[in-house]
């Protein structure tokens, strides 16, 4: 086998929220979003729909620093309490080279005798409300003519704050500040976002559902992922990488991660060295994904799965009736659970599908 002549780094990236080296299948959701910082749209909101392992925290990472290179200021948080705070202090840490983070003084007292006086303290703004906080940044960077985009990673529709950021976003747009929303998060939480009182302005946000990929995107962004790291692969073993990857982005790092380091120094990636890679992958991706995924189904949502495993690729309603003795209004209660859980998928005949590639296989195991 030869050896690789030059310097050559693993250039996969299996860690949440790291950006990869090329965004497979992904190439219009940034073209339409990188467009609005581009041509510095007033206002800009949009969200991330899919499963644990899609590259949705990817996507909010890159377009961070993206719109960070426009000019831009950026808030990266997560929906975790203590978020609304978060926003304001990342906001003064992000535009501390514009704007000074509540330096303003007030006078607190006159000292007349003798030759006079006065004592100063720093401007408190403790007692001002979230939103007033918020404006008070605005101001300032709209004087700069610069924007804020805020990220929201994994949104929690428990969260109180949640509810009042996407209220208090729906004023910023009123009053026209230059803000931007982007939000990430699992189907099951952004649908009942979607469906919240105080939050129906979300249904006018553009939408991204990030599915699987398509082979041959997988195929370009795994050839060109091996090339960037200074290696190169040939037909079969990325046709082998191709088929175990099946469509998920998460898999598609891990396994080429994994296939890497079997013969690092070699210039070639092998087919046993994707073979390999793809045994150990699946490990972790059961560890790192499919094990959290099951232990948040339901008894009744397992036992859909279970039924649906005894198929191939996909699962007939009337089949699944039959093996589970249950109506069709039953089927489709549960249907719904499991798709916005992101676990399954529904085909335009109406049939199902197993949306996480190995996921099928798990189940059988738990089930065995």
């Amino acid at each position: 086998m030869a050896k690789v002549q030059q310097e050559t780094f693993n250039p996969f990236t299996p860690e949440f929220g790291k950006v990869p080296a090329y965004f497979a299948g992904r190439e219009q959701v940034l073209s339409d979003i990188l467009s609005a910082f581009e041509e510095q749209t007033m206002n800009l909101c949009a969200l991330f729909v899919g499963p644990r392992g899609c590259g949705k925290t990817a996507l909010l990472t890159y377009l961070g620093n993206e719109a960070s290179r426009l000019g831009w200021v950026v808030a990266n948080v997560s929906a975790t309490s203590g978020m609304l705070e978060d926003i304001v202090q990342r906001t003064e840490e992000s535009a501390s080279h514009l704007i000074a983070a509540s330096s303003e003084k007030r006078l607190t007292g006159v000292n007349i005798a003798g030759i006079g006086g006065a004592t100063w303290d720093a401007k408190s703004n403790t007692k001002a409300n979230w939103r007033t906080r918020m404006n008070n940044l605005l101001e300032r960077l709209g004087e700069a003519d610069i924007g804020l985009l805020i990220t929201v990673d994994e949104v929690d529709v428990s969260l109180d704050e949640m509810s009042h950021l996407v209220s208090t976003y729906q004023h910023f747009v009123r009053e026209n500040r230059k803000v931007a929303l982007v939000m990430a998060g699992l189907p099951f939480h952004i649908s009942s976002l979607l469906s919240g009182k105080n939050t129906s302005f979300l249904r006018r946000a553009q939408r991204f559902e990030l599915g699987p990929l398509a082979s041959y995107e997988v195929e370009e962004a795994f050839r060109l992922t091996v090339e960037e790291g200074g290696r190169l692969i040939n037909e079969e073993a990325l046709g082998e990488a191709v088929e175990a990857i099946d469509g998920f982005p998460f898999m598609l790092q891990l396994l080429g991660y994994r296939a890497w380091r079997m013969h690092p120094d070699d210039a070639f990636l092998s087919v046993d060295d994707v073979r390999a890679g793809a045994q150990r992958a699946q490990r972790e991706l059961e560890d790192r994904i499919f094990d959290v995924t099951y232990a948040e189904l339901s008894r009744a949502d397992r036992a859909f799965l279970a039924a649906m495993a005894q198929d191939g690729k996909t699962s007939r309603r009337i089949d699944l009736m039959e093996r589970l003795g249950k109506p069709s209004g039953h089927i489709s209660t549960y249907k719904k659970r499991l798709v916005q859980s992101g676990v399954i998928g529904e085909t335009l005949d109406g049939d199902f599908y197993f949306a996480l590639p190995g996921f099928k296989e798990y189940v059988e195991r738990r089930q065995g």
